[in-house]
């Protein structure tokens, strides 16, 4: 039985998750979990299929809207899982969806709309692969390294995050387009084209939110324990004795924000200078807040004077 309150647990069975939300057979294949598990409980066929439980009961929780936690993620698991979520739309889902339009549009009626629609469509798809690449070929291989040991002091999950959305917009234009503007009778494999269109944008929704609230944040908590090893170890200077350094310990791009702050530049200058969003700026400056108490750009450039981190004929004197 699944306690509501708990979400589901390692010793609830698989048929249980399944018979709460039917959608859980799709996390089960993206976690690459053999079916026929019978009444076997979750702990154990994730063992057998060297799937990390934790893991995948957070995505399981987060699909069913129950609570789930990150702290013991495992970014290895969760980034298989999001390879084979792109080759799922990818190679079938998004396939399938062309196939059935191209079945089920009248081309002796309106050839030259028809061929409008499948080429948006096309376009729709080209989009969410450059998306879906980008996450394969650079964000997963910078998160890679990041589990080896290595921090890129140039890029950090945030820059990532505050530029990331979801790719459903078009795909929902495409919908509308058909259901009220497109006239065409003996609609019945348009609207089974259509139910797929809805439920790829469902399948998109959720996998955004599982990128949004379990990939990113454990991405983050391994930058700041990576930073807070590399800080520590700063602390010795060469003969091997305790330096002192700041509990705070301010990671590069936040010192980048406030030298651009001392020298009187706003978020959306800032935001161009780094080549991040202004959303990620923002929330660097709150990060920097919260660890040094300091919240006015005066206090900052101050900050920034005593700790040596600019000149003071950088300084804007309209501070």
């Amino acid at each position: 039985m699944i306690d509501k309150q708990r979400g589901y647990l390692p010793s609830n069975n698989m048929r249980e998750l399944i018979r709460d939300n039917n959608l859980i057979l799709m996390a089960i294949s993206r976690f690459d979990i053999a079916f026929g598990f019978g009444d076997n409980p979750v702990s154990e066929i994730c063992k057998e299929n060297n799937v990390d439980t934790d893991t995948f009961l957070a995505v399981c929780n987060l699909l069913s809207g129950y609570r789930y936690s990150v702290d013991t993620l495992s970014l290895r698991s969760i980034m298989g899982y999001l390879r084979r979520t792109h080759s799922a739309f990818l190679d079938v889902t998004l396939p399938k969806i062309r196939q059935r339009l191209f079945e089920a549009i009248n081309y002796s009626d309106s050839n030259d709309v028809s061929l409008l629609l499948i080429k948006f469509f096309d376009d729709y798809v080209v989009e969410v692969k450059r998306h879906m690449d980008y996450e394969n070929d650079v964000i997963f291989k910078y998160v890679e390294n990041l589990l080896k040991g290595d921090v890129d002091e140039k890029f950090c999950i945030d820059d990532f995050s505050g530029n990331h959305s979801h790719t459903v917009t078009k795909l929902n234009e495409l919908k509308d387009i058909f259901i009220y503007h497109y006239k065409q009778k003996e609609n019945t494999r348009l609207s089974a084209a259509l139910y797929d269109i809805i439920t790829c944008e469902k399948d998109m929704m959720s996998h955004f939110e599982v990128e949004k609230s379990l990939f990113v944040p454990a991405v983050e908590r391994l930058e700041r324990n990576l930073r807070l090893r590399r800080n520590e170890t700063e602390k010795r200077d060469d003969t091997g004795k305790e330096t002192v350094t700041p509990e705070y310990a301010l990671g590069d791009r936040e010192k980048d924000i406030i030298r651009c702050v001392a020298k009187g530049k706003s978020n959306k200058e800032i935001a161009e200078e780094l080549f991040i969003s202004v959303h990620t700026v923002a929330t660097h400056r709150r990060n920097i807040s919260s660890k040094l108490g300091i919240h006015s750009a005066a206090g900052l450039t101050i900050f920034a004077l005593i700790n040596n981190l600019v000149d003071l004929n950088e300084v804007n004197p309209h501070q």
